[in-house]
């Protein structure tokens, strides 16, 4: 026997880690036609996901399937987001899902998340490319809508905090077709006309659709191109667009944006500019220290975190109840026939069945025994006869 061989155990628990310690594949969208829905007792949800070249079997676990607004079935084109791993009592790869959504709406994920991995893949959100903003502009390029909320909060936020900046409003659409090359078109004219210090591209809140403007790809190039930096406020706090991967500061709302482009006057009254310079580089440097530290922190627990057999145990007690089940139902079977068997059996040794066969029963009425020999009687005795449908008595004579 070799010495380096390896049981199967061993080899599915290597490849299961290398899938796990793969961010593709632990952060993924998929798109395909639903096959083989079915939902177990327990409530856990098991499905195909398809298309013309391939499939893979998901797992949704009830947990999360309770929380779901939008179950699929049976040849429903879906967008499903989870992670893949191993389901080792099999030694099948399987897709854990914990959301789905009809394949309409899930189009438009497909497009940014291949957008946003093409873009990372040529460097445009590396962080050496991110520019610090300067600590005291004299002018502030504003990329909004002229007549939308965006701009007079910015203006508020930026009146309040430091009114000695002055502000250059570029203006475009912000949503619809028309929208993404006028935003483009707006960025370039205030990197080739003005001497602004910073770039403020923003608008309010908005559906996914509403925002896709600004998930184009010629208004993230510009957003890369621009000579100074750019700080986007797009959305709510929970709104992503690829335009944010790519600037230089992301805020989560359009006041977070002017809050972050300019210093507060308040606190100018209060400290040096050297000091509040040297603080922030010394900020920025540690959390980025805290940044890496975080990271790695979240890859060794995501190693050696229990979820992955804890989600092989659920399925294993899945199999192990549906295997009980039918053994269950075949060992009840078997019990049925016996008791038939012995029903017949006892049926046929039954006195009522031989005295349905013409035979009769006498015993001696005196003592009530059944008799069996002639020795038991004598002459006058009283007997009772019984037949199949009844009895009747008589006298012996001799």
């Amino acid at each position: 026997m070799p010495d380096n061989y390896f049981t199967v155990s061993q080899i599915t628990d290597y490849i299961k880690e290398l899938i796990e310690v793969d961010p593709l594949l632990q952060d993924v969208w998929v798109e395909g036609e639903v096959s083989n829905f079915s939902q177990s007792t327990l409530g856990h949800i098991y499905f195909t996901l398809k298309d013309e070249g391939a499939s893979i079997r998901c797992v949704m676990w009830r947990s999360l399937a309770e929380r779901q607004v939008y179950l699929p079935g049976d040849g429903e084109a879906v967008i499903a987001h989870g992670h893949i791993s191993i389901y080792e009592a099999r030694g099948l790869y399987q897709f854990y899902v914990d959301t789905v959504q009809p394949a309409g709406l899930g189009s438009l994920y497909l497009q940014f998340e291949a957008l946003k991995e093409r873009l990372a893949a040529e460097g445009l959100f590396a962080e050496e490319h991110k520019r610090p903003l300067p600590p005291f502009p004299r002018r502030l390029g504003v990329v909004t809508s002229p007549t939308g909320a965006a701009i007079r909060d910015i203006l508020r936020v930026l009146g309040r905090r430091y009114p000695l900046v002055e502000v250059v409003l570029s203006p475009t659409l912000v949503q619809g077709d028309e929208a993404p090359p006028q935003i483009v078109a707006a960025i370039e004219a205030l990197n080739r006309y003005t001497d602004v210090d910073a770039i403020i591209l923003a608008r309010g809140g908005g559906s996914l659709e509403e925002l896709w403007a600004f998930n184009d790809e010629g208004v993230a190039r510009a957003v890369y191109a621009s000579r100074v930096p750019v700080i986007t406020g797009v959305g709510h706090e929970i709104d992503f667009t690829i335009a944010d991967f790519v600037a230089d500061v992301r805020a989560p709302t359009p006041s977070a944006a002017a809050e972050m482009a300019v210093p507060d006057r308040e606190e100018l009254k209060a400290t040096l500019a050297s000091w509040s310079e040297r603080l922030a580089q010394e900020l920025a440097r540690r959390i980025k220290e805290k940044r890496r530290a975080f990271k790695a922190e979240e890859e060794a627990l995501l190693r050696l975190s229990p979820r992955a057999k804890i989600e092989g145990y659920r399925q294993r007690i899945d199999d192990l109840m549906r295997s009980a089940a039918s053994n269950l139902g075949h060992r009840l079977a078997l019990l049925r026939e016996r008791l038939r068997g012995r029903i017949l059996q006892l049926e046929s040794l039954s006195p009522t069945g031989v005295l349905g066969r013409g035979y009769s029963i006498t015993r001696h009425l005196g003592t009530g025994q059944v008799v069996k020999s002639v020795a038991q009687v004598k002459e006058g005795d009283r007997i009772g006869i019984r037949v199949s449908d009844g009895e009747f008595t008589g006298t012996v004579n001799e």
